[in-house]
């Protein structure tokens, strides 16, 4: 129990880093390459972690055919999810970068808001989040400590995601009070679905945690490309290829000395 209790504090802390995006987005405006910077990083370590701990590791385990079965179930999966959420407006979750950096842009009322935008919002951060708090769940319940690789890269990346969200949260009009009860109660999600992620699969077959791995892995790695990168070389097309080898090579190194 005490286990599985760490494992939700696990992923509640990293999913926290939503909530510490959130307010750096509503209370400064942060320059948009330093935002897209830090998603580039982020893209990066995670890139990493699915590499070398995630994909690597399941392969070991499980083989080379359940592993590719898993990771491309995942991407489709996520894919077809994210197409979805897309047609109510949460293809937007991370557009809000540039939001921050336009002078004299004067944010519509409160009215002019979709709920259902802010809606489809919220379960899209769900779409990218659950995926990395299983896995952080899982990594507790493979090894009994957590990922360190996994869990940086996971932090880093929410960073961005909860400031450029809010950013264009506050732009639409919504009251503090809003933004910060939704990407909390995501934080919340996000720490029992690692706990779930541990519960689960702390006494399953290594080829059962092997396949949940990979999938979650797919989904996270459709998540980067569709979302992290695409967003971050919007905002800043010189330097995200740095940032994200950065972000990679610091993923890399913490699992070499690991």
């Amino acid at each position: 129990m005490l286990d599985a209790l760490a494992a939700g504090a696990v992923g509640l802390g990293a999913a926290s880093f939503l909530v510490v995006g959130a307010a750096i987005g509503w209370f400064v405006r942060v320059p948009t390459g330093v935002v897209a910077g830090i998603m580039a990083f982020g893209a990066g370590a995670l890139i990493s972690t699915l590499a070398f701990e995630l994909v690597g590791e399941a392969h070991e385990v499980g083989g080379l055919v359940p592993t590719i079965a898993g990771f491309i179930s995942g991407a489709v999966i996520y894919v077809l999810a994210d197409l979805a959420l897309a047609r109510r407006g949460a293809r937007a979750r991370k557009q809000s970068i540039a939001l921050q950096s336009e002078p004299g842009v004067h944010a519509a009322p409160a009215a002019a808001a979709s709920a259902s935008v802010g809606l489809a919002v919220a379960i899209g951060a769900l779409l990218d989040g659950v995926p990395e708090s299983l896995v952080l769940g899982l990594s507790i319940a493979q090894g009994g400590v957590v990922s360190i690789p996994l869990l940086v890269a996971v932090a880093v990346s929410n960073i961005p995601e909860g400031l450029s969200s809010a950013a264009g949260m506050k732009h639409e009009g919504r009251s503090a009070r809003y933004v910060f009860g939704v990407w909390g109660g995501i934080a919340l999600v996000s720490g029992v679905a690692a706990m779930l992620g541990f519960v689960l699969l702390a006494t399953a077959p290594p080829e059962a945690v092997a396949a949940v791995t990979t999938i979650a892995a797919g989904g996270i790695l459709a998540m980067i490309a569709n979302t992290m990168i695409p967003e971050a070389f919007a905002a800043d097309r010189s330097f995200t290829g740095l940032w994200s080898a950065l972000g990679f090579s610091l993923a890399f190194a913490l699992y070499q000395l690991g």
